[in-house]
């Protein structure tokens, strides 16, 4: 006996009718169609649709249950994380995807798009998406609560320079910003002398006083001053307080040494310059090229302050040059700089050029750099009243007439393409003065100063910035290299 085979037969037998609705669907252990699971059986109940996150406005930072702050862009994967963290239950399903619902920034209101996956009625799987609606409530942080609360600090850091200018302090900054060592101030504030930093805790202030005694020369004092005690738990409660006092000598500055000091760093002479203030003070002599470092615990056992300050630094004009080859050192010399030439150079006051023929002769270490024609700035020895018991007891007759510092690159009116950061101080910064305008130019014309120093291409000066490059700040770190050819500095 032969049977006949259906194909269309075949097909209605591999259907079933759901038990609910009678619609004709394929055999899945519920016996139902997906419209009658749902109406049974929701996956999601047990999860929240609706959430609260807490975010501060003064940091811009979200709260990490149970004690943490974080920092989160919009709909970025560490906030995405956050909102999952968020809900309860959702270990109970199999989540599949996860995506934010685009709302008004403004709306204070966050959408997450979630797909998951649950097992129901005899094994079958059921899959389901839904929207999770997050309100961002506004809350302060324990750190921006302590900041804003009176008197709230346990540390401060006194940080003062007894000089007449800022650009150690400009340095400073620039230190503390790379390092980043200001993260854990609750206030800095400005005031005469220097900066005040503010920490909730000892070990905060520490720290950055830790920090300071690597980046300058400095000496600190510490007291400390009793708010309360608890007798029964002999609990006391402090406020600290650190006093740090920089050297007060600054870069270009020319200082005398003692005799002490002076055969203690390889018989160099008492007159000096010093080349800048990192560390240790770099000083070199003019008269012979020598250099020496000065470390802090050196610097106060015999302490030694500038004779001149950059800004009594004159002008003048070169007339002749003569570099002196194959000069002979005594034993015992310290270190000849090698970067460095020494010529016999004759000047003339560039406020006396073409009025009086008073040319005056000196030895520098500028023979490298200098050439007849050009501007270089020195301090005049011959027309100055200098009070320092250091400087009487030099034999007047080595004491030159004329100290040369540095070459003087004048006309610079083109605006620099570069810019430097600061910190957000309480107060008037004062970048605007003439100190921070000789602090731009020290970096300009010194590589070895501005190589602990970040700078970034400023934007207003940029004729075209590469798109790339705008969504990072720290790609807009350049070198000074690149915009000293247009300056015409010679290194």
């Amino acid at each position: 006996m032969e049977y006949i085979h259906d194909q269309h037969l075949t097909e209605v037998k591999r259907k079933i009718l759901c038990c609910h609705c009678g619609v004709s669907i394929e055999p899945n252990p519920a016996n139902m169609c997906v419209g009658c699971i749902r109406t049974e059986v929701d996956i999601t109940e047990g999860i929240p649709k609706q959430a609260t996150i807490h975010f501060c406005r003064a940091c811009e930072r979200y709260f990490q249950p149970p004690s943490e702050w974080i920092h989160c862009s919009l709909e970025s994967r560490e906030l995405l994380a956050l909102c999952l963290r968020k809900l309860k239950g959702l270990n109970r399903v199999k989540l599949t995807d996860a995506g934010f619902v685009w709302t008004e920034p403004h709306s204070k209101r966050i959408k997450v798009k979630l797909t998951v996956q649950g097992e129901v009625i005899g094994g079958a799987v059921l899959q389901q998406v839904f929207i999770v609606e997050y309100v961002i409530a506004n809350q302060m942080c324990d750190d921006c609560h302590r900041t804003e609360a009176q008197n709230f600090w346990r540390a401060v850091v006194q940080v003062r320079q007894k000089a007449q200018n800022k650009k150690t302090f400009y340095y400073l900054e620039q230190l503390i910003l790379k390092h980043k060592a200001h993260e854990n101030t609750l206030g800095i504030k400005q005031i005469h002398e220097g900066l005040d930093f503010f920490y909730s805790t000892e070990a905060h202030a520490r720290r950055m006083l830790d920090f300071l005694n690597s980046a300058l020369p400095i000496r600190y004092q510490q007291s400390k001053k009793l708010l309360s005690h608890d007798i029964h738990s002999n609990v006391y409660n402090y406020k600290f307080t650190f006093s740090v006092e920089i050297v007060p000598v600054s870069k270009d500055s020319m200082v005398c040494l003692s005799k002490k000091t002076s055969n203690q760093l390889g018989g160099i002479s008492s007159l000096c310059l010093v080349q800048r203030v990192t560390n240790a003070i770099h000083l070199i002599d003019p008269s012979t090229a020598q250099i020496a470092e000065v470390s802090g615990s050196n610097y106060w056992r015999d302490p030694f302050n500038s004779v001149f300050d950059p800004k009594q630094l004159t002008e003048f004009t070169v007339m002749d040059v003569e570099p002196i080859i194959g000069k002979k050192n005594f034993p015992g010399q310290g270190q000849i700089s090698s970067k460095h030439i020494l010529a016999d150079i004759w000047v003339v006051k560039t406020s006396e050029l073409g009025i009086c023929d008073n040319t005056i002769h000196t030895r520098s270490h500028l023979g490298h750099i200098v050439k007849p024609g050009d501007s270089v700035l020195g301090y005049t020895l011959n027309e100055s009243n200098i009070n320092d018991d250091n400087f009487e007891a030099l034999n007047k007759d080595n004491v030159p007439d004329v100290i040369l510092v540095k070459k003087y690159y004048g006309g610079r009116i083109k605006k620099r393409a570069w810019k430097l950061k600061h910190l957000k101080v309480d107060g008037s910064v004062g970048s605007s003065n003439m100190d921070y305008t000789s602090f731009l130019e020290d970096l300009e014309e010194d590589p070895v100063y501005r190589q602990n120093v970040n700078i970034y291409k400023d934007p207003r000066q940029q004729v075209a910035v590469d798109a790339d490059d705008v969504d990072d700040p720290d790609q807009h770190r350049i070198t000074l290299e690149e915009m000293l050819d247009d300056l015409n500095i010679d290194m």
